[in-house]
C-alpha cells in the first residue's frame, strides 16, 4: 500500500529561504511541490521520508535563487493489485459506491461488482433518498456511511488529464483505484455492518 521511491529533481531554492539550513530549506520546497500530489506511475505522495543528497548551488545569472540537483526518497501510495482495503462510502449513485480511505476519496466500485443481489431503491427511513441496500438471508442490509467496506484492488489508473472538462462533469482525479470483472474473483466486496 505505501512505498518509498527513489527521486532525484533540479530544486530551485528562493533566497528567502536561504537563511535556514540548507536540509530544512530543501525539504520545506520539496514538501510544497509533491506533498498530497500524485505523481503518474509512483501514487499520491504522503510524505518525504528523507533526503540522500544535495549538490549544485548553481546561480544563474539575472535569477537570486540557487539551483540544487537533489536525490530525496518519498513515502507514496500506491495500492498493488489483489491487496484488500478497507474503506467508508463517500458517495452512492446507480453507476455504484465511492469510497474514501479518509486521505484518497477516488475508489470506484462498479454496480456490477456489488454483491449480489443489490439494489438502488429509496430509503424510506431517510426522506426517501436513493440508496444501495444487499439481501442477504432474506435481510435487506442498507449500504451507508457507517460501514466498512472491503475490497480488492484490481487496477490503479492514473488518467491524462484533459485539455478542457465541462463544468457539469466531476472533479479530474489523477489516480483512479477500480475494482475489476467479478469473473477473475468471486467475491470482490464484502460489508460489515455496525453493530454498536
Amino acid at each position: 500500500m505505501f512505498n518509498l521511491s527513489l527521486i532525484e529533481h533540479k530544486l530551485r531554492l528562493p533566497p528567502h529561504l536561504l537563511s535556514l539550513p540548507l536540509q530544512d530549506a530543501v525539504k520545506s520546497v520539496l514538501e510544497d511541490l509533491f506533498l498530497d500530489k500524485v505523481i503518474a506511475n509512483l501514487g499520491l505522495c504522503v510524505s518525504v521520508y528523507d533526503i540522500r543528497d544535495i549538490k549544485g548551488g548553481i546561480i544563474f545569472p539575472g535569477d537570486g535563487a540557487s539551483t540544487y540537483t537533489v536525490k530525496f526518497r518519498l513515502l507514496l501510495f500506491r495500492p498493488f493489485v489483489g491487496e484488500i482495503i478497507t474503506a467508508k462510502l463517500k458517495e452512492a449513485d446507480a453507476n455504484g459506491l465511492r469510497l474514501s480511505l479518509g486521505f484518497f476519496d477516488d475508489i470506484y466500485v462498479p454496480v456490477h461488482l456489488l454483491p449480489n443481489p443489490s439494489r438502488f431503491e429509496p430509503d424510506p427511513h431517510n426522506g426517501y433518498q436513493p440508496m444501495w441496500t444487499w439481501e442477504f438471508d432474506g435481510e435487506k442490509l442498507p449500504i451507508d456511511e457507517t460501514d466498512e467496506i472491503r475490497f480488492r484492488v484490481h487496477g490503479v489508473n492514473y488518467p491524462s488529464i484533459p485539455l478542457e472538462q465541462p463544468e457539469s462533469s466531476k472533479p479530474f482525479a489523477p489516480m483512479v483505484i477500480t475494482q475489476g470483472p467479478r469473473r477473475y474473483q468471486p467475491l470482490n466486496v464484502l460489508f460489515f455492518q455496525d453493530v454498536t
